[in-house]
């Protein structure tokens, strides 16, 4: 990674890592995304940074004076985080040696990292009838405890995608602590993120942003309108090395959303993932209208966008 990273670095680029664990080994990962930066010279980002695990909850002021600690050593680090306690993922996730069959380890997944009350299924081929049901419902309709039915649910889905070569089951995950996410989104070099698709029974791609504007801002004060809306655009360019895109100014591109900050908030919800947020008037890419009176236009001015070239 290190050499990688300064070949990267040597072209203006930068490193922006899914960290190798969110979890059980969160703090070393977290120092070795500060190694990397330091000792490449390159910017690092931690993607959708999140303290998910029991035993890490409450630790989240602690986890950001470490950040700081490395910004003021020189690591430009920085983060993206999204507003919710719950993530998406398939199930061999939560058991990073693949032994299907260690009990213990599914126990310690079940009570530290993902409850089974928790824990609901958005795509299992197997049985499709168990989507939208969590572990706890499924192990209760097939009479076994749920350290077993996840064992047994695993076991068929590996089976299925090692048949079909497809994905055959996901399912979300609520591992975070709404006071730790509130603590992360606030730390002045996190942006905001949705980490989140618009096919699937996660509510983040539809409503991560009028989520923040909603209630973190107006029902919780945790930010200001303008800083929350910093971190959802120059911030979020910055970070990605784009230099024309998320500010308002002469010869920027003209993406904007027009909005009431009195209603703006998200509907979107596990049980309808895709459901419009309120408060939404319009919405401008590159200055040709996308989205206005509750519906899309057909528009589609966007395109792709290369990292600024080193100076």
């Amino acid at each position: 990674m290190l050499a990688l990273a300064r070949v990267a670095a040597a072209q203006g680029g930068r490193y922006i890592s899914h960290v190798r664990s969110e979890d059980r080994w969160f703090e070393q990962a977290m120092d070795e995304i500060i190694t990397i930066g330091q000792t490449a010279g390159i910017p690092v980002q931690v993607s959708h940074l999140k303290l998910a695990m029991t035993s890490l909850w409450g630790r989240a002021p602690e986890i950001l004076q470490k950040l700081d600690a490395a910004r003021a050593a020189g690591v430009d680090i920085s983060a993206d985080v999204y507003p919710y306690e719950y993530w998406q993922s398939n199930m061999m996730v939560m058991l990073p040696k693949r032994d299907i069959t260690d009990r213990a380890e599914v126990e310690f997944m079940l009570r530290e990292i993902a409850p089974p009350d928790g824990m609901w299924f958005t795509l299992y081929e197997p049985q499709p009838d168990y989507v939208g049901k969590t572990l706890t419902e499924v192990a209760e309709l097939r009479g076994s405890d749920t350290a077993t039915a996840f064992m047994e649910l695993i076991a068929a889905s590996e089976a299925m995608r090692a048949e079909t070569g497809r994905q055959a089951d996901m399912i979300i995950g609520t591992s975070m602590h709404p006071d730790d996410v509130a603590a992360l989104i606030a730390w002045p070099h996190s942006n905001i993120c949705t980490d989140g698709y618009l096919v699937d029974l996660h509510p983040r791609g539809a409503g991560s942003f009028p989520r923040v504007l909603g209630r973190y801002v107006r029902e919780q004060g945790l930010l200001s309108l303008e800083e929350a809306v910093r971190k959802m655009t120059s911030l979020a360019a910055g970070h990605m090395g784009f230099e024309d895109r998320g500010v308002i100014r002469p010869g920027a591109a003209a993406d904007l959303v027009l909005f009431d900050p009195a209603t703006v908030i998200d509907n979107a919800t596990p049980q309808n993932p895709a459901a419009l947020s309120s408060g939404i008037a319009k919405v401008w890419v590159n200055g040709v209208v996308v989205y206005a009176d509750g519906r899309e236009t057909g528009a589609r001015p966007g395109r792709f966008l290369a990292r600024a070239k080193p100076r």
